[in-house]
């Protein structure tokens, strides 16, 4: 059987998830590794935290695809001093190289925010800031019919499988005008930039994550913000990758890591 090379993979990765809509600011793309070594199988991760690099090296697997680029904002050193370092040390130690698509997921339309109002059952989406004609950040949508605010935010945090969330203040939804919730807009990971074209689309709640205390107040009673957390909103990336990769490839195994965790712990 011919072997398929990590290059290879690298390179369809680029054409699948079009590399070339990432942000001017992110780091996306081949990020470690050697291009000519082939492939024995690659493990999928929101984030590559020690825990998945050590799970790639217990099932050897060589290739880690993530949603968050393990290197971001640059490494001014690599040592063992600091854990990004270490990691980094580790994956070469061992031959693993590491692929992520960032914001070119976040700007594709069946990317991490089509999944994301898939799961929620939206219907006639369209994107909530265009990049072009086709893609861009976040997604506007409708659900088949009306739920009251209560109900659609339990439906958020089952879906989500988050215990809880946080959301406009009892008194501002209170003083609304939303009674029930029709349009949904939604922007998975940190998306308070986007409040405003939330807001333009008349939804009547946002979803995002990473709110600050003061993002709040910009709602002016006008649409509900909730803030469902950064992994809990991104999390389907996951299944994003893990479909798309078995389906291309069959020469070596492909698994959603299980030693994910979100960075954040909810008591």
């Amino acid at each position: 059987m011919e072997h398929t090379t990590i290059g290879q993979v690298a390179s369809w990765l680029d054409a699948t998830f079009h590399s070339e809509l990432q942000e001017d600011y992110d780091n996306a793309g081949f990020l470690v590794g050697e291009r000519q070594v082939p492939c024995t199988g690659i493990l999928i991760a929101l984030d590559l935290t020690p825990a998945v690099a050590d799970e790639a090296i217990t099932l050897g697997f060589n290739l880690i695809v993530t949603h968050h680029p393990l290197i971001f904002s640059g490494l001014r050193r690599i040592t063992s001093d600091n854990e990004a370092g270490r990691t980094v040390i580790s994956l070469i130690r061992h031959g693993i190289a590491v692929y992520a698509a960032h914001t070119n997921l976040d700007n594709l339309p069946w990317g991490v925010n089509g999944i994301l109002s898939e799961k929620l059952g939206l219907q006639n989406t369209r994107i909530l800031k265009p990049l072009d004609n086709e893609n861009g950040a976040g997604m506007v949508g409708e659900l088949p019919e009306p739920m009251e605010v209560d109900a659609f935010l339990q439906k958020v945090k089952e879906i989500l499988r988050i215990p809880t969330l946080r959301t406009s203040s009892t008194h501002a939804i209170t003083h609304s005008h939303i009674h029930a919730i029709t349009k949904v807009a939604l922007c998975g990971g940190s998306g308070a930039s986007f409040i405003a074209d939330a807001l333009a689309a008349k939804a009547d709640i946002y979803i995002t994550a990473d709110l600050k205390y003061h993002d709040f107040q910009r709602a002016e009673g006008r649409i509900i913000l909730v803030d469902a957390g950064h992994y809990e909103t991104e999390q389907f990336a996951k299944d994003i990758f893990y479909r798309a990769i078995s389906e291309n490839f069959s020469n070596f195994a492909c698994r959603i890591s299980t030693r994910q965790q979100s960075l954040v712990n909810y008591i």
